[in-house]
């Protein structure tokens, strides 16, 4: 079984190799399965299109050319937390938190949930 990725859709990160390596981007999407993630304004492709037409709508897209990002290896990048007034790189851990949480009846029962926390500051990574 593969380890599990710790680096979420609309985490800032730091691209560490590749032609954009120093660049701190937000994640646009991630792919798990195949351990990529893809990052905003990095790895860009410029891809040329025929115009269309679709008959059930009646629309056509316009011919040309379409930038896009591709996907890159999320062994590339590194998570980024803000400390103070600079972003620094910096590495997961996960703890268990204990919560209070509520039935659909009204009545409460204790649980705990997952919480990403930074090894550099100590304190928990939000979205």
């Amino acid at each position: 079984m593969a380890k599990p990725m710790r680096i979420k859709k609309n985490d800032r990160v730091l691209v560490l190799s590749g032609e954009q390596a120093g660049t701190i981007a937000r994640v646009i999407q991630t792919y798990p399965s195949l351990r990529k993630v893809k990052v905003e304004g990095v790895n860009i492709v410029t891809r040329h299109v025929k115009e269309k037409y679709d008959p059930r709508t009646g629309q056509r897209t316009k011919a040309g050319a379409v930038a896009s990002e591709l996907p890159i290896d999320a062994s590339n990048v590194q998570l980024v937390v803000r400390e103070g007034p600079k972003e620094v790189g910096t590495r997961l851990s996960s703890t268990r938190q204990d919560v209070t949480k509520k039935r659909r009846d009204g009545s409460e029962y204790a649980g705990t949930r997952g919480v990403r926390t930074s090894v550099k500051t100590g304190k928990e990574i939000s979205l």
